[in-house]
């Protein structure tokens, strides 16, 4: 079982079945993408920022989609033009991009590449898609990926300028969530912790996982994930990416 289908198994899934051959196409329920999006807020808000600064200059058909890096929707925008579209489709936030889920797509195969992808219409499995010319690409901050940028359109005339977009957002994305993230931690008293909180944060932001870190530090995994929840709660965040962020910014990393 891969990290990415296990961590997504701790949250309670809904399923609905659409016709024409399309997917089982899972859902997170309402409570469990709060929490999600509560944990992403910073990506979240930089998503909506980016994408104000360039909406202005778009006169074509397009479609956002900012995804976690599990592939849950978090958040989307769109032309006017496919206001309707959108609404009687099954995509909404809390549906989840993965292969199994809604069939191969452009943020499916991104997650599974760990890079930039380009898709088709005729190269999605779920007719939900065919008529969608995708570009997908991962959202970093620092070493890890945080999540999935999704931009399409169903005009394959202007999809390389689109493409040529999407490809600046990221960086724009990257540094609108750095400008957040610096605002807000100019506002927060200083912290303490311990050594062994030091040594696992260190850790965090070496991509090490909590199996690998109890391994090294000869200690049980429910004691690092103790750890882990003392320094999130310390530093006021719910993720290991806005944790490492916090920490650098704060002269801890």
């Amino acid at each position: 079982m891969s990290a990415r289908t296990s961590t997504l198994r701790e949250f309670s899934l809904e399923n609905e079945i659409y016709p024409h051959g399309m997917a089982h196409i899972q859902y997170l329920t309402k409570t469990n993408l709060d929490r999600i999006r509560k944990i992403n807020h910073f990506l979240i808000n930089a998503f909506q920022q980016s994408l104000s600064d360039i909406k202005e200059n778009l006169s074509s058909t397009y479609l956002f989609l900012l995804t976690d890096a599990h592939g849950v929707l978090l958040a989307m925008d769109y032309s006017p033009d496919l206001e309707q579209v959108v609404k009687q489709s099954p995509i909404r936030p809390g549906m989840i991009f993965t292969a199994r889920s809604c069939g191969v797509n452009a943020i499916s195969e991104s997650m599974d590449k760990q890079g930039p992808i380009q898709l088709s219409p005729e190269q999605h499995e779920n007719p939900l898609f065919q008529s969608w010319h995708c570009y997908a690409a991962p959202l970093s901050v620092g070493l890890q990926h945080v999540g999935y940028l999704d931009v399409s359109t169903i005009n394959a005339d202007i999809q390389s300028e689109l493409i040529a977009i999407a490809k600046l957002i990221p960086a724009h994305m990257q540094n609108r969530y750095q400008s957040n993230l610096a605002s807000w931690v100019t506002q927060q008293p200083s912290i303490e912790f311990t050594k062994r909180q030091l040594t696992i944060l260190k850790m965090i932001s070496s991509g090490l996982t909590v199996k690998a870190i109890a391994l090294k530090l000869k200690i049980k995994e429910c004691t690092v994930n103790h750890h882990k929840k003392v320094i999130f709660n310390k530093l006021g965040v719910q993720s290991s990416a806005e944790a490492v962020s916090i920490a650098s910014r704060l002269s801890y990393l």
